[in-house]
């Protein structure tokens, strides 16, 4: 399939700017996965999902948590620059480490170029510019902290970072709130690392994983550490040609017990969002079945491939043309996931990551 199969036409009043009043009152797009043309789709809220589970099913969430990693610097001429902190590297020639980072404008830094934060105590160095897979000069810079140890980088990219927030909210007064602090993380978010919230994850509350555990729900966790790269637009017609960003995953030996458990019992394991779909399969390509452990994966899941780990999903509504929505339509069959998605605009879902969700199962 080609790019332009992925596509469909959004009004940008459908793009949800601001999270639900309440975490689990946002709408639910039943697409059921299997069974004859054309599937039925039900239209319900999020607090109904107790009703689409069965006792024993496993429950899978991805606990990353997004970093405050939108840094505001300022060049020696005392031109800014922002920087968003992707992630941290072992770096020789680095004392106590450096970091990947998003930089704009990257054209302005150079290797050695001091960057300040507004705090005398922090600053930053450019080390050198990224390459992209043709060689080009790439958005991406490596910088160091000047005299901090990782865990006060750490500290300080939390104490003077802002919230990155997807590129789609556009708000007048400027896109972080002090409701996106509590709203753009999960209820389970736990490990810093990531720099999108995976926001399926944002409809549930403590009270309602609590009710589903209550009906004989299990629940787990794994890690995926979001990356900017989420976003980042397919830019040819060729999917093949298409090169998807890695990012870093983890499964804990507890989770993985309890998929092998979930399948031995022949419950269904319901991913919460594509990063958990991506977590689970990447490891079940490379051992048979979710293993523990830790890995990178640049996994790029689209209609005909096969998923050995996943029965179910909890997932929001993508970006058209995104590796994301691919990802859905691998999942439910294309058609049905474009009709899906066009019935969702046609009945006012708001779409992305402050919007409404679909389970599909």
């Amino acid at each position: 399939m080609n790019l332009s199969d992925f596509d469909y036409e959004l009004p940008e009043a459908s793009i949800a700017q601001v999270p639900a009043p309440q975490r689990d009152g946002s709408r639910l797009l039943v697409l059921p996965r299997t069974g004859p043309e054309p599937r039925g789709l039900k239209h319900l809220r999020f607090t109904e999902l107790e009703g689409l589970l069965r006792p024993g099913d496993l429950l899978v969430l991805n606990d990353t948590r997004v970093r405050r990693a939108r840094l505001r610097a300022r060049r020696p001429t005392g031109g800014a620059v922002e920087l968003l902190m992707v992630e941290p590297l072992e770096r020789a020639d680095a004392a106590h480490g450096a970091w990947r980072c998003l930089a704009r404008p990257a054209a302005k830094l150079k290797p050695g170029m001091r960057l300040t934060l507004g705090d005398p105590d922090v600053d930053l160095r450019a080390v050198e510019r990224c390459r992209s897979a043709d060689g080009g000069p790439a958005p991406e810079w490596i910088v160091e902290f000047r005299g901090l140890l990782r865990t006060e980088q750490e500290a300080a990219i939390e104490r003077l970072g802002e919230l990155p927030l997807p590129p789609y909210v556009k708000r007048e007064e400027g896109p972080s709130r002090p409701q996106d602090l509590e709203r753009y993380q999960t209820v389970v978010a736990d490990r810093p690392g990531a720099v999108a919230a995976p926001t399926a994850g944002l409809h549930f509350t403590a009270e309602l994983l609590e009710r589903l555990r209550a009906r004989g729900i299990e629940v787990a966790t794994v890690t995926l550490e979001v990356g900017p790269g989420t976003f980042r637009p397919v830019a040819t017609e060729n999917l093949d040609e298409h090169e998807m960003h890695a990012e870093s995953y983890e499964i804990s030996p507890e989770a993985a017990r309890a998929i092998e458990a979930a399948r031995a019992r022949g419950a269904r394991v319901v991913a919460v969002g594509t990063t958990v779909v991506r977590t689970l399969e990447s490891s079940a390509r490379e051992h048979g079945r979710p293993v523990p452990g830790r890995g990178r994966t640049a996994l790029f899941l689209r209609p005909g491939d096969r998923f050995a780990a996943v029965d179910a999903l909890i997932t929001n509504f993508h970006l058209p043309k995104s590796t994301l929505l691919m990802l859905v339509c691998a999942f439910a069959g294309h058609g049905p996931t474009m009709r899906a998605y066009r019935e969702a605009v046609a009945e006012g879902y708001r779409f992305y990551s402050y919007g409404d969700a679909m389970f599909i199962g």
